[in-house]
Formats: C-alpha cells, sequence, structure tokens
C-alpha cells in the first residue's frame, strides 16, 4: 500500500499590514522627486516609451505645413468657394483678408499653443502669441498686409512671366489654395523673422546701455 505524501506545512499567520507594509524610504524619494534630483535620461530612451507615429517632423517643418494648410483652406473656400457670389475685386479682397486674420488667430495660432512642448515653446511662429482679445483685429490688419505682398507677387511673377513670354493680355499664373498658401506662409514668416530680429536688437542695446 502506498505511503500518503506528507502534508505541507501551514503558513504562517500573516496579518493584514505583512500584505500591505510598505518601503517608507522609497516612498519618500518618489513624492520628493523633481528635476533636480531624478536621474538624467536621455532622448532616445525617451522615445521608447511615446506613442504616436515614428517619424519626427522638426519644429520649422510643422509651423510651415500648418500655416500653409490653413492659408490655403482660405483660398479654397473664401476665394473659390465665395467667388461666384463675390464677383468684386476689391470685395473678395476684403472677405480673403478678414478670413485669413480670424482664422490665423482662432485656429493656428490656437494649434500652436495646444501642441507646444512647454507654454510659449511655439511663440516664435506666431506675430501675435499673447491670447488676448485684441489680438483677433491685430491678426486681421495683419492679415491685410500679408494679403497685399501676396497679391504684389502674383502681379510681379505674372509680369515677369508675360514679359518673358510675351502673352499679353492674360494672367499667365491664377491663384490657387497651393501656391496661395506658399507666399501667405513665405511673408508671414518673414515678417515674424524681421518682429524677432528688431526686439532682439532693442533688448542688446538696453542690456549695453545699462
Amino acid at each position: 500500500m502506498a505511503k500518503k505524501g506528507r502534508k505541507p506545512a501551514p503558513e504562517p499567520h500573516k496579518t493584514a499590514s505583512d500584505y500591505y507594509s510598505l518601503n517608507t524610504k522609497a516612498v519618500e524619494d518618489l513624492v520628493s522627486a523633481d528635476v533636480t534630483n531624478s536621474p538624467k535620461v536621455s532622448e532616445a530612451e525617451l522615445r521608447r516609451y511615446r506613442s504616436g507615429p515614428k517619424i519626427r517632423l522638426a519644429d520649422w517643418m510643422k509651423a510651415v505645413l500648418l500655416k500653409w494648410w490653413f492659408a490655403g483652406a482660405v483660398c479654397f473656400f473664401f476665394l473659390w468657394g465665395l467667388g461666384i457670389y463675390v464677383t468684386d475685386y476689391w470685395d473678395q479682397l476684403l472677405v480673403l483678408g478678414v478670413a485669413l486674420g480670424i482664422v490665423t488667430d482662432l485656429l493656428t495660432n490656437n494649434l500652436f499653443r495646444f501642441y507646444a512642448k512647454t507654454p510659449g515653446a511655439n511663440d516664435r511662429w506666431m506675430m501675435f502669441p499673447q491670447k488676448k482679445f485684441i489680438t483677433l483685429f491685430l491678426n486681421i490688419l495683419y492679415a491685410f498686409l500679408v494679403l497685399a505682398c501676396v497679391v504684389a507677387t502674383y502681379q510681379a511673377v505674372n509680369a515677369l512671366l508675360i514679359a518673358l513670354t510675351g502673352a499679353k493680355d492674360t494672367v499667365p499664373l491664377g491663384v490657387g489654395p497651393i501656391l496661395f498658401g506658399v507666399f501667405v506662409t513665405a511673408w508671414d514668416q518673414l515678417f515674424i523673422t524681421m518682429k524677432r530680429t528688431l526686439i532682439k536688437i532693442f533688448r542688446d542695446a538696453r542690456k549695453r546701455g545699462e
């Protein structure tokens, strides 16, 4: 007759405190952790745990694509879409300028603020980075300045093409969303760069004068 196996020894009685005991030092280290006492982690290591697409775009490329897309959308919806209803040339420019300023203030700039890694990180891509009620009107006025430069660019390019081809009484280069967005983005970034350069010059001059 086979011998019965020996029963395992009963486990010692454990209290609730045994199951929920915490390492006091570990908790204190976790609570007091900040930038100064935390170990440094490389950007490559952080990217391993971040969700999202693997293709990373440079900040300047994101800014250019965002501005170009919204400017092209304004041309598509307000110039092409309303062109059959608003036929007067100056009325078209009025509608286009107002729409461009509103879209810049309410959509483009807010998206810049939304995906900024830190507050103010994307201010360099906006003419008026402050989020105030007055910036809506400032962006509309600024949009008319950019639009005037875009119109002048189209006129200069068409004049050059006519001079090269000799095709008078024609418009070789029409207004389309893609090229319109390129011209708006180029002039906008040029003015923003000029503004930032002047601010830097004045700040440097003030520091030297102190």
